[in-house]
């Protein structure tokens, strides 16, 4: 084939990790005895859903308790508004003195602020006894429990029970080297290179196994911070993931396709030969000989290589065939006719 200029996909290749979107650590909130899991470890529960049940005797207790001092609270509250009424029509003829009547509003004040802190006791004491039901805070895939009936756990420490992670859809995020992302702004404020908006920008996943996720996904995120220590950018994509195929933690390598390339080049992947690191093509030179010629590779997409530099618009490229011959060898070509480099770069 004669290889041809044109616009070919900018494809980076980077490896990445799959995160959950949303991620909740279940935790204690009250101290007790562990008395039930109330969940099938690995299922998906929606958001309210009891996990876990701990003691509640002591916080109903607590409760009646608070009840009682709200009960007692109400009661002084109430003498004390009976003695204010019935000072302030004495004080006016002077049966009751000033100082009284003052120290019976205090009291009466006093009587109210007490009724409004057992109010809130008793909120406290019903907000903690429903903590002994222990609920997920998110809809998502439930995990292993991290205790066992019989097992104490303490609000103190928040001792964990057990994680959440929403599975659908996943994040997969990547790490790209500062420098690299410098030199693509470069390239895009010079025109060599055509970048669309950050939604818009197209990555594919290749799976642990070599095999492509079915599902291509976009980036929605790009750190505005550089990791002092690795001097490169997290930059993240979101994936549906109906099936659950993709889990938090796994390894992936993603082909983001950031822009289109001007007057870049492309072939099929069978023309090049990749040995020891190195990639080659065979060319037949204007003699018809035979040469090898090393290139460098770019990304790979809808079966073609791109070729970021070794090969020049105009030169003759073997796509078949190219094991039967040896550099130098004599050779009669028939050219293929092969669609330009930007519509195979078309999805």
């Amino acid at each position: 084939m004669k290889v041809t200029a044109g616009n070919v996909p900018n494809i980076i290749e980077l490896p990445g990790r799959i995160e959950a979107v949303r991620t909740a650590e279940v935790r204690a909130r009250v101290d007790g005895i562990v008395e039930r899991r109330l969940y099938k470890e690995g299922s998906d529960v929606a958001a309210g859903t009891p996990l876990f049940l701990i003691d509640p005797r002591d916080k109903q207790a607590q409760l009646v308790q608070a009840q009682a001092s709200l009960a007692r609270a109400t009661a002084a509250q109430a003498n004390a508004r009976s003695i204010v009424n019935r000072y302030e029509p004495l004080v006016n003829r002077k049966a009751v003195s000033a100082q009284e009547y003052d120290a019976a509003l205090s009291d009466a004040r006093q009587a109210e602020a007490s009724v409004a802190d057992a109010r809130a006791a008793l909120a406290r004491a019903q907000l903690e006894l429903g903590y002994t039901t222990v609920r997920a805070p998110i809809a998502g895939r439930v995990g292993k429990a991290q205790v066992t009936e019989g097992a104490l756990v303490s609000a103190g420490s928040a001792t964990l029970l057990t994680q959440i992670n929403q599975l659908s859809p996943v994040y997969a995020t990547f790490t790209q080297a500062s420098v690299k992302l410098l030199d693509l702004q470069q390239q895009a404020q010079d025109g060599a290179l055509q970048v669309p908006d950050l939604s818009r920008i197209e990555v594919r996943l290749i799976l642990e196994n070599g095999r492509e996720y079915s599902a291509g996904g976009y980036l929605d995120f790009a750190d505005q911070t550089v990791d002092p220590s690795t001097g490169s950018q997290m930059i993240r994509a979101r994936f549906p993931n109906p099936d659950r195929q993709l889990l938090p933690g796994q390894f992936v390598r993603g082909r983001i396709v950031l822009g289109m390339v001007r007057g870049g080049i492309s072939v099929p992947e069978r023309a090049v030969q990749i040995t020891n690191e190195e990639a080659n093509v065979m060319i037949v030179t204007r003699d018809n000989s035979v040469a090898r010629r090393t290139v460098e590779l770019g990304g790979q997409m809808n079966g073609r290589w791109v070729i970021r530099s070794g090969l020049n618009s105009g030169e003759m490229v073997i796509v078949d065939a190219w094991m039967k011959v040896q550099p130098g060898q004599k050779v009669t070509p028939r050219v293929q006719t092969v669609p330009p480099a930007a519509s195979a770069a078309k999805r």
